[in-house]
């Protein structure tokens, strides 16, 4: 047990809406309770010995900073790892770095890839949706499960403009598809990356390349689906072929289409939400790993939009 009589320091250390403490708990392979100013601990005595260590740590980071955000947390994890829960790596990058889930939700989300042929990640800026997808490709490709990655976006803001640019209709639509070539420079190295595009083994395109295919032994990944019509999500979905898998990844509070056009992500969950083999994973703000400042950004935004009635989707 750990008593923290001063009521601020406890509050920082529990973060707002409880999501360090929520961090702290998917990590202890025990229980972990909160009762007015005591904490106690309930599991083997290493793990702990090593969360009040954690703890102890974090107090004394907030009496020098005066806050403490969720890297915080992780990085104190890190430090302190041993007797507590670490998520298995899905793959290692170009760099040596593990790529693992860092919050329960993360891991969740990891586990409905493994275990579904469709899933669906629903979830604010920085949850690791598509780079977390794009890893276990690339290991499902590594591991010969499939034969082909395929990563598609839908070009939304090109709309009717795109023959304005310059250009052939690639090179129009590759600034729409850069944040998934940065990923997998980092999780292949560009020499590796570019042969598989040369070869085919992998595909990087708009969503509209798809239609009138059918995509076998292949890892499909759809990011920013939010900005999908209804008929664009149908026509995706039904492209999945055999020993296939299919992610779509999105953030309903980003709808970038014409107020007239309904998001096909916020549709299809009405809709498939009880078929076997598909799954939809929704993360929050409490499984951003990006900038603790994400995290502000988007509790700041969800709560205005509460106040004041706002709907993201006006046409739904």
């Amino acid at each position: 047990m750990i008593t923290i009589s001063d009521l601020t320091l406890l509050k920082t250390l529990m973060g707002p809406a409880d999501a360090n403490w929520s961090l702290l708990e998917q990590s202890f392979p025990g229980k972990m309770l909160a009762r007015g100013s005591e904490i106690h601990l309930i599991g083997e005595a290493d793990s702990i010995e090593t969360m009040l260590q954690t703890i102890e740590a974090l107090l004394n980071k907030i009496q020098r900073q005066g806050e403490l955000n969720p890297l915080d947390i992780i990085s104190a994890l890190a430090e302190n790892k041993d007797g507590l829960l670490e998520f298995e790596a899905v793959l290692i990058n170009t760099r040596g770095k593990p790529i693992r889930p860092k919050t329960l939700g993360q891991s969740k989300y990891i586990q409905a890839i493994r275990e579904n042929d469709i899933v669906f990640a629903i979830g604010p800026a920085g949850t690791g949706k598509t780079y977390l997808a794009m890893a276990m490709a690339v290991a499902a490709l590594k591991q010969k499960k499939v034969n082909r990655l395929i990563l598609c976006r839908p070009a939304v803001e090109a709309g009717e403009n795109l023959g304005f640019l310059p250009g052939d209709l690639q090179e129009k639509v590759d600034p729409y598809l850069r944040p998934l070539y940065d990923a997998l420079y980092d999780l292949l190295g560009f020499d590796i990356f570019k042969r598989y595009m040369e070869k085919g083994t992998i595909e990087v395109a708009p969503l509209a390349y798809m239609r009138g295919r059918t995509l076998d032994d292949a890892f499909v990944i759809l990011d920013e689906a939010q900005n999908t019509t209804r008929e664009q999500m149908k026509m995706f979905i039904t492209r999945l072929g055999f020993n296939s898998k299919m992610v779509i990844t999105g953030d309903i509070t980003q709808v970038d289409l014409p107020p007239d056009k309904s998001s096909g992500l916020i549709y299809v969950s009405n809709i498939l939400n009880n078929i076997e083999n598909i799954e939809f994973v929704y993360l929050s703000e409490k499984d951003v790993v990006r900038n603790p400042l994400v995290q502000k950004i988007i509790l700041a935004y969800e709560k205005y939009e509460s106040n004041n009635g706002h709907r993201t989707d006006s046409s739904e």
